[in-house]
């Protein structure tokens, strides 16, 4: 079995799939290494003969990562690299190895998926958008606050806007103008966040043309889920590892 990780600002994201492209037989989320040493343990996954990992942490989080589950797993880690090209796709950033990986890895995907112009939305802790041509010119992209952290600097910056984070998920029963503080911030937050979105898929027309595929990925993907002709791949990063560390 193949355990695979997204070692993301936020999170680790994990799952251990029995061969590319198959369903997970088990997944989880943690924030430290040995939290993932522990889930895997309390999930009784055992077998798994290969490991492969992407990371934006720092090179210390990254190696105490490694080490842990070399360690605790008795596998080598295969860890994803900046790169020039991958499987017809050429980056498109002046320093390729300025691109964050998980980005990287999810335009390499999205463009393994549709083989033609596609624009490619991470709704996570930032927003990265990214466009690539038919040829597999990655054109470049953009980077916004995605909602957590939208919500976090209103509590950072404001001294009057606290409510409960209970109050988060009642606070989005609808988008109708928001009665209190929270229903205030949480819908302000999602509306801008679609906005934004939406405003990408129309400026991207002017650089892919009217014929481009639409990848949506990322932790807050539901948030976009109903716009048209949107391709919601919860695992392009991961689709991309495979393709990195084969």
């Amino acid at each position: 079995m193949i355990l695979e990780l997204d070692c993301g600002n936020s999170f680790v994201k994990w799952r251990v799939i029995t061969e590319p492209g198959a369903s997970p037989v088990a997944e989880g989320v943690s924030t430290q290494a040995d939290e993932l040493a522990r889930q895997l343990s309390d999930r009784n996954v055992g077998g798994i003969s290969r490991c492969r990992l992407v990371s934006v942490r720092s090179d210390e989080e990254t190696a105490a990562i490694v080490s842990v589950l070399s360690a605790s797993l008795s596998v080598d880690v295969a860890i994803a690299r900046p790169a020039n090209s991958i499987a017809g796709v050429v980056n498109g950033y002046n320093d390729p190895w300025r691109l964050g990986l998980d980005r990287w890895l999810a335009i390499v995907a999205a463009y393994e998926l549709c083989k033609r112009a596609c624009l490619v939305v991470d709704l996570g802790t930032a927003i990265t958008v990214d466009l690539v041509a038919r040829d597999g010119a990655h054109l470049g992209g953009y980077i916004a606050p995605g909602i957590a952290l939208l919500r976090g600097q209103l509590f950072a910056h404001t001294r009057r806007i606290r409510y409960d984070r209970s109050e988060t998920e009642s606070a989005l029963d609808d988008l109708a103008p928001g009665k209190d503080t929270a229903e205030g911030v949480e819908r302000g937050c999602l509306l801008m966040a679609r906005s934004y979105v939406s405003s990408q898929i129309a400026l991207a027309r002017n650089y892919l043309g009217d014929d481009f595929a639409i990848y949506v990925t990322g932790g807050d993907v539901a948030l976009v889920a109903d716009f048209p002709s949107v391709n919601c791949v919860p695992d392009l990063v991961f689709r991309g590892l495979a393709i990195a560390c084969p």
